[in-house]
């Protein structure tokens, strides 16, 4: 039998600046620190090869998130990869994806990143209208997406994903990530908006857009496979399905979170902590929780929903039983929040939209962020 699919995803944490929606963790770069981080973060690579031994089994995805990835040098990204070769299995067609921020990869480092292995490129754009990008607080212009995505595909890369819409399709990716906008605590734009310096998102206006997203995306040939990720035909993000599919994976770098044999666990989100456990050979993990058979379930159903395929419908009905939820669930069908086809349940258009008003596709620490809204993790609409 098969080994289920393992996954690995890569914390860089840090950015030129910080943009005014971000609540992941970060650090604003330093060379010298950069430097530090990266051997740091191939020792954790040798110690988990070492002592995790989930870990032996074939990766089927390498996601190098952040962060901005790109804000280090090419030769470091390079090295990190070259590490995971070393102490670690890539299955023979593992997807290697690397979040970049358009402005921060020349031609010639995608050029080496292509020959050093990476096989996909997700670039966050963030929107395609430099008004947008100077309101959010996101560094950068539109002309610099649409530079990086010629200089991409004349590297050689043929998977390549956005964060936008529009103008992007122009650009033909074979992947779009359509988040609604979420006003995280904490960040200059929650301050922002509570202050009445900036406008709160319009829920109303951004159903509309959904709506209109799935229309244009579906006439230009783009399948909806979960509910903020669009992708040509076979296109799909692996290292995504896996956390929607609540499968397997390994975090690494300061704030990474693992989910391996029933237990999810999590790095300290401290690069200097993190740093000083790694000098004296020890994982730098902080919390650890093992999930019973009713916990895991309750995850499976929780993620799957989110998929366009839904899920088998005894695994809903097993999970309402778990919790008493029997008469929520019942309520979301009667609402028409969720449907049953078959053998399968999954969110109506209707529950979709409901589940994509609050909760962007990962959390900073790599690990997707249960929706809570549909009532089946306790809450209501």
């Amino acid at each position: 039998m098969m080994p289920p699919p393992l996954g690995l995803y890569l914390h860089i944490p840090f950015c030129r600046q910080r943009c005014d929606f971000c609540a992941f963790y970060l650090e604003i770069h330093r060379e010298g620190r950069a430097q530090a981080f990266v051997q740091s973060l191939i020792q954790e690579i040798e110690l988990s090869a070492q002592q995790h031994v989930a870990v032996g089994r074939p990766i089927q995805s390498v996601y190098i998130g952040g962060g901005t990835p790109t804000v280090l040098a090419t030769t470091q990204l390079i090295a990190i990869l070259s590490g995971i070769r070393t102490h670690l299995a890539l299955a023979s067609d593992c997807e290697i994806t690397v979040e970049a921020h358009p402005s921060m990869a020349s031609e010639q480092d995608l050029v080496q990143l292509l020959q050093a292995g990476i096989t996909r490129m997700s670039f966050g754009a963030e929107s395609m209208e430099d008004g947008d990008l100077a309101r959010i607080g996101r560094p950068g212009a539109v002309c610099e997406t649409v530079t990086a995505v010629t200089q991409a595909r004349a590297a050689g890369f043929t998977n390549i994903s956005l964060e936008t819409l529009a103008y992007c399709l122009t650009l033909e990716p074979t992947h779009l990530s359509c988040y609604a906008l979420t006003v995280e605590e904490d960040t200059r734009l929650a301050s922002n908006i509570q202050r009445r310096l900036s406008p709160a998102p319009d829920e109303s206006l951004q159903i509309e857009m959904d709506e209109a997203a799935q229309r244009m995306l579906g006439d230009a040939g783009y399948e909806r496979y979960e509910v903020s990720n669009y992708a040509k035909p076979g296109y799909a993000c692996r290292h995504n399905l896996l956390y929607w599919t609540n499968g397997e994976y390994l975090g690494l770098g300061p704030s990474a979170q693992s989910y391996l044999d029933g237990t999810r666990f999590g790095n300290v989100a401290d690069l200097a902590t993190y740093d000083t456990s790694l000098a004296e050979n020890r994982l730098p993990i902080a919390d650890r929780i093992r999930l019973s058979k009713e916990e895991q379930l309750r995850d499976a159903v929780i993620f799957g929903l989110r998929l366009i395929q839904g899920i088998p419908t005894h695994r809903l009905h097993q999970h309402a039983a778990n919790y008493g939820h029997a008469a929520i669930t019942a309520r979301l069908l009667a609402q028409q929040l969720i449907e049953e086809d078959g053998e399968r349940s999954r969110l109506s258009a209707r529950g979709r939209l409901q589940a994509d008003r609050s909760h962007p596709q990962r959390t900073p620490e790599g690990t997707p962020r249960p929706f809570t809204r549909c009532g089946l993790a306790g809450r209501s609409f």
